[in-house]
């Protein structure tokens, strides 16, 4: 799925990022905990977020996430915004609740990130 369709699925405001919007990404995963997004996440995708704070950015990064979406229109700083535009991530808001976002995301075909087995 192109990170265009995930904005335009979502109704979500690009923060920063538009030279990526053509980019594909193959999974997604939600989580405000940082800690499982470390443990559980393997491949590159997009993390939904309600949790607002640098460490969110720098964890994207970590893990090679390609974009990242703050769900319920949480508003990240421009810190924020400025760093994962330096990472090349891209970032939106939407006003869906994580739950919302997630299942418009896995109805158009996104599926959750691998787990191993």
């Amino acid at each position: 799925m192109k990170i265009k369709e995930i904005r335009e699925l979502l109704g979500a405001e690009l923060l920063c990022g538009e030279e990526y919007l053509d980019n594909d990404v193959f999974s997604a995963c939600c989580s405000d905990m940082m800690s499982d997004v470390l443990a559980y996440v393997k491949d590159q995708g997009v993390l939904l977020t309600g949790l607002v704070n640098p460490q969110v950015i720098r964890t994207a990064g970590m893990m090679d996430m390609v974009c990242i979406v703050f769900v319920r229109g949480k508003e990240p700083t421009e810190e924020m915004i400025e760093l994962a535009s330096d990472c090349g991530i891209v970032v939106m808001k939407s006003r869906y609740r994580a739950y919302e976002a997630c299942g418009h995301l896995y109805t158009a075909g996104l599926v959750p990130a691998p787990e191993d087995k």
